[in-house]
């Protein structure tokens, strides 16, 4: 009955201004792919079929393949293409590797593979996953005695293990599970507010549903063993679980990457001093150590080459970003996640960053890119990917760095931009010749770009 309320008033609105539309739409989810695409032309652009035959110019011709990728998630009317580059030449641990990069920012996959050059003939990337284990909390409220409550779950503790066993079995055979659990009282920050706190090992899986299905399974039998304890009152018996989620904050799962080599070799064409070089490298880094207006950027930057991986490997960029920004405030106040030093006339630049990876389960088995990519990278394990994720952070914070305390940053950048700003002017191959040999010698700016375009039009 809803969809064709639905079918009924979307015929209805083809009629209408589009421009002066404000009405809910009903029962929208079940109309057909088409069916949605034609109310949205219809009620929010000025030339409705032009909508529609640009949404429908991003289609795959694969009617299969598209169909996946219609089904990734919910109401889909096209697809939303982003760049897949490649930076080749990373050194990791004595061994080579071509890292793919989903990312649409100019410059990025430039640096990062700069990077990557520069560092390759001095030694490469060293890396060290320090830590694995993932978080889930059960948040609940308890009214009552707190030393009754310690006694409970101090007896209750191995029903948790073993009430999950159905659930934790296959983990535990690829050497996985529920690691610990522990009591939490948190109401000096919330009254009545305490939490189990349990860390698991995931192995190769990121782990999001085998951890909340474990804390679900705790939150019952929290509530059961509850009722049914004999010392509680009947408001201590009542324990409310407010909900039960993992954490993205995951301040025990971190590698560390880093370079070193002695100062003199860090010498190359823009690089003419490389003592003065590395004290304002060192110094840059500090800045970022302490003041956050320039944290912020600093980790951005760090950002730009671990989402593009991230992305390209079909894992969670979002969850990644919020938890690596808390661990970046983990002493009190937000800083940067990279470090360098001088020492022994040795110059050392490392990050250490919290990264809960997987390379088996969700994207990775449906994505045909996700699955490409992570072939490219020779079938990484969770460990290893979380080694390649960190090196593409170190590096592309390398050139960042490197650019900043010597040509700028804008240098490299607005060149790789410019063909970004002839693209948004439809510049011929003319006009192309004469824009990037005109800006051989000149700065690229925006504004300088669009008044040569003019002046050599008329």
């Amino acid at each position: 009955m809803a969809n064709k309320k639905a079918k009924t008033y979307l015929c209805a609105t083809l009629h209408y201004n589009p421009l002066k539309m404000n009405k809910a739409v009903a029962g929208f989810s079940k109309l057909s792919k088409e069916e949605k695409i034609n109310w949205i032309a219809s009620a929010y652009f000025s030339n409705p079929e032009n909508a529609i035959q640009l949404l429908k110019k991003y289609w795959n011709s694969d009617e299969k393949l598209q169909k996946l990728h219609d089904e990734f998630i919910e109401n889909t009317i096209s697809n939303f293409y982003i760049p897949l580059g490649v930076a080749p030449n990373f050194l990791i641990n004595g061994k080579y590797h071509t890292i793919p990069m989903a990312i649409e920012e100019s410059s990025v996959v430039a640096a990062a593979s700069k990077s990557a050059k520069f560092w390759a003939s001095r030694g490469g990337f060293k890396t060290t996953v320090i830590n694995t284990e993932k978080i889930g909390q059960v948040h609940f409220l308890y009214k009552g005695d707190v030393s009754k409550l310690d006694l409970f779950f101090t007896q209750t503790k191995a029903k948790f293990f073993s009430e999950t066993e159905h659930l934790t079995k296959n983990m535990q055979q690829r050497g996985g599970g529920i690691l610990d659990i522990t009591l939490e009282d948190k109401t000096t920050l919330l009254a009545n507010y305490f939490q189990l706190h349990a860390t698991f090992e995931t192995k190769d899986s990121m782990g999001a549903n085998f951890i909340n299905s474990c804390l679900e399974q705790f939150a019952n039998i929290l509530k059961s063993e509850a009722q049914a304890y004999e010392i509680f009152t009947e408001e201590e018996k009542n324990i409310e679980v407010v909900m039960s989620i993992l954490s993205n904050y995951v301040p025990n799962c971190i590698v560390r990457a880093e370079v070193s080599c002695p100062v003199e070799e860090l010498a190359e064409k823009h690089i003419e001093n490389p003592q003065l070089f590395a004290e304002r490298f060192v110094q840059a880094v500090k800045i970022a150590e302490v003041e956050p207006f320039r944290a912020v950027t600093h980790n951005k930057g760090i950002m730009n080459g671990i989402d593009a991986v991230i992305l390209a490997t079909g894992n969670d960029f979002r969850a990644v970003e919020a938890g690596v920004h808390a661990y970046a405030a983990k002493a009190g106040h937000y800083s940067s996640l990279s470090h360098a030093k001088i020492e022994n006339g040795i110059f050392s630049f490392w990050l250490e960053v919290p990264l809960a990876l997987g390379t088996v389960g969700g994207l990775t088995s449906l994505h045909p890119l996700v699955k490409l990519s992570l072939e490219m990278l020779e079938n990484p394990s969770a460990k290893e990917l979380m080694e390649i994720v960190a090196v593409a952070g170190l590096a592309q914070n390398f050139a960042a760095l490197r650019s900043l305390t010597t040509t700028g940053i804008q240098d490299g950048h607005m060149k790789m931009h410019l063909n970004n700003i002839l693209n948004q002017f439809e510049a011929t191959a003319e006009e192309r010749t004469l824009v990037q040999k005109h800006f051989k010698n000149h700065v690229v700016s925006h504004s300088g770009v669009v008044n040569f375009i003019e002046s050599i039009r008329k």
